[in-house]
């Protein structure tokens, strides 16, 4: 497996898009620092980029490199559910692209307990897109073989691993409310 998350991380370190398992379903990854890229995941899904994606990271300073957790009022809270699939919605520090947040004033981000995501991020040192390998409005992916199917030769790399068993996706919450969104 680590052979292959090293030459995820390469793709991801060249602007490349990549697709990976999360804990409900394949995902679709990209440097968000890379709007290119950013774009071109936001095309292959058929979606507007103003609609924003969400990050994934492996640790909780990862997630600090883009978002505030000390202005939010549920910090103990947020810290209670990471890792694990709970994305909060935070707000961006000065670092945010505006691609990723898109017509939003927040940041969506969680700490996956998934090791393949954690690993990925690790490798990367730093947090990745994470939206769900899928094209807007259809069901998602859930195997490595229906992502290369839909999508070949769209994505540069897929990590050939199981998802995490999930039955929904990753709840998300208001990072100032506590309310669940999602």
């Amino acid at each position: 497996m680590h052979e292959q998350i090293l030459k995820a991380v390469e793709h991801l370190n060249r602007g490349g898009v990549i697709a990976y398992p999360t804990e409900h379903c394949f995902g679709l990854g990209c440097d968000p620092r890379n709007e290119v890229a950013v774009r071109r995941i936001a095309a292959m899904k058929n979606r507007l980029v103003e609609q924003g994606v969400l990050l994934v990271a492996g640790n909780i300073t990862q997630v600090e490199e883009y978002a505030s957790l000390t202005a939010s009022s549920q910090i103990s809270q947020i810290r209670a559910t990471w890792p694990g699939p709970v994305t909060w919605t935070l707000k961006p520090n000065n670092k945010m692209p505006l691609w990723v947040v898109g017509q939003h004033n927040t940041v969506a981000i969680r700490v996956s307990g998934h090791s393949v995501c954690i690993d990925l991020c690790n490798e990367f040192s730093g947090a990745i897109v994470s939206t769900s390998a899928n094209r807007h409005g259809q069901a998602v992916l859930k195997t490595w073989q229906e992502v290369e199917q839909e999508f070949l030769g769209d994505i540069d790399y897929i990590v050939r691993a199981e998802i995490g068993g999930r039955d929904a996706p990753s709840q998300i919450r208001d990072g100032e409310t506590g309310e669940v969104l999602r």
